[in-house]
């Protein structure tokens, strides 16, 4: 419960506020367009070893790990080209 009402605030919060290009920064919204792809990447290391832990300790069949594996990259690449659409439409419109 907690987390739903800070994942609906934190977007109001941070909602009219200079997005952060350098530096580091905890909140995901106080991030640019570019940083958000950046921090994506970062992800896939993280991604695959929980996918790896998943596999070894889960009590999961071949195709559900395989399911999860597709959900886990299908949801990183989709957030992967929306933060770099985003970016570069942003990059055009500050120039």
């Amino acid at each position: 419960m907690v987390s739903l009402i800070v994942s609906l605030l934190f977007p109001l919060i941070y909602r009219n506020k200079e997005k952060k290009d350098k530096g580091f920064i905890f909140a995901y919204y106080g991030l640019s367009y570019r940083r958000k792809m950046i921090r994506t990447v970062w992800n896939i290391p993280l991604i695959i070893i929980l996918l790896i832990g998943i596999s070894v300790w889960g009590k999961l069949n071949f195709y559900q790990t395989f399911l999860i594996s597709v959900f886990f990259f299908v949801t990183l690449i989709v957030q992967f080209l929306y933060n770099y659409y985003k970016w570069k439409k942003h990059e055009k419109q500050v120039r």
